[in-house]
């Protein structure tokens, strides 16, 4: 699953920044947005509207950024974004499953 995540979120990268400077350096659950992308506030702006696009309201990452403090978010990593999807989307199944008995399909 995170593999998938990863492989989603370094299409997004792709997609805000230009392949060209990412094909550079692959993207690994270590690279960090700061010091290896250099990710504008703009583009983190960007990144949000596509993960709400494509994961739904859950996935925040305004809200996930607004969680840690400047040296964190300075040093934030893609693989703790992989993880933090990774945990809601995993939540969020786990409810819909909850959900969907047998006795309401009828």
């Amino acid at each position: 699953m995170a593999t998938d995540i990863l492989a989603e979120i370094t299409g997004m990268l792709v997609e805000i920044v230009g392949d060209e400077y990412l094909l550079a350096e692959e993207v690994t659950m270590k690279t960090t947005f700061n010091e290896d992308l250099a990710l504008e506030s703009i583009e983190f702006v960007a990144l949000a509207e596509l993960l709400h696009h494509r994961y739904g309201a859950d996935v925040d990452l305004m809200g996930f950024l607004a969680e840690k403090d400047m040296d964190s978010i300075l040093a934030m990593s893609v693989g703790e974004l992989v993880t933090h999807i990774g945990r809601i989307t995993h939540t969020s199944l786990a409810r819909a499953a909850a959900g969907s008995s047998p006795a309401s399909a009828g």
